[in-house]
């Protein structure tokens, strides 16, 4: 089963990565190369982040937003607006992002 979240797709492209839920700048070490960034929101502060996603996913946000300015100057796709994504998504689950479609699809379900 595939569990298929919706949001705004607001830099496009396509990834494949692992969720790394995380809540604040306490947590960002252990964020990895490739991981999908799965968050509330973003700043500044989070910038470094973009440069070892493969894919952002914020449950805020929209096209003018950090995350979606960011993800798109580092060309990796985002979906912005997944409404409770932090509860909705398991760390470490599988997930492909279309940024395009602003879909975030659990590969395998939840």
């Amino acid at each position: 089963m595939m569990t298929i979240l919706n949001g705004v797709g607001a830099s496009t492209g396509r990834a494949l990565g692992a969720a790394r839920l995380i809540h604040g700048p306490d947590e960002f070490s252990r964020f990895q190369a490739g991981d999908v960034l799965v968050c509330r929101t973003t700043d500044p502060a989070w910038t470094p982040l973009f440069g070892m996603a493969s894919a952002v996913v914020t449950e805020t946000g929209g096209m003018l937003s950090h995350a979606a300015i960011v993800a798109r100057e580092f060309g990796i796709p985002a979906v912005l607006g997944v409404r409770d994504a932090l509860d909705l998504l398991t760390e470490g689950a599988p997930l492909a992002i279309d940024g395009a479609q602003g879909t975030v699809t659990l590969m395998g379900g939840k």
